[in-house]
C-alpha cells in the first residue's frame, strides 16, 4: 500500500444542515468512507476585497485517491459556494484495518450479471 493511496479532504460550509447533507451525499455515492463534522470554526478570509469573518461547519472527508476526481466534482456541484474550499491531505500513515475499511467502502459499485 502505497502512502498516498488514501486522501483526507478538507471542506466547510456555512450551516450545519448544509454539512451534514454534504456529508450524506458522498457516503451515500461511495465517494468517502467517513465524514467528521467539525463544531463551528470562525474563518477570516479576503473575499471580493473585503476582509469577512463568518462561522462555518468544517468537514474532513475519508477516501482514496483513486476516488478523488469524482469527489471533487460532488463536492463541486452540490455545494452553494462560488469557490468552496476542497483540500486533499495525503494520508501518509495509517493502521492497514482502517485504511482498508476506507478502501472498501468507497470502491466502485459494479454491477455484476446473474
Amino acid at each position: 500500500m502505497t502512502s498516498t493511496a488514501w486522501l483526507t479532504v478538507l471542506t466547510t460550509t456555512d450551516s450545519e444542515e448544509k454539512a451534514r447533507l454534504l456529508a450524506q451525499g458522498v457516503v451515500e455515492a461511495r465517494l468517502a468512507a467517513c465524514v467528521q463534522i467539525s463544531a463551528p470554526v470562525t474563518s477570516v478570509y479576503r473575499w471580493q476585497n473585503a476582509i469577512e469573518t463568518t462561522q462555518e461547519w468544517q468537514l474532513l472527508l475519508k477516501t482514496t485517491a483513486e476516488r478523488y476526481d469524482e469527489l471533487e466534482a460532488h463536492l463541486q456541484e452540490a455545494h452553494d459556494y462560488d469557490a468552496p474550499e476542497i483540500i486533499a491531505m495525503p494520508v501518509v500513515r495509517g493502521s492497514a484495518r482502517y485504511l482498508g475499511w476506507v478502501s472498501a467502502e468507497t470502491a466502485p459499485v459494479t454491477s455484476g450479471g446473474s
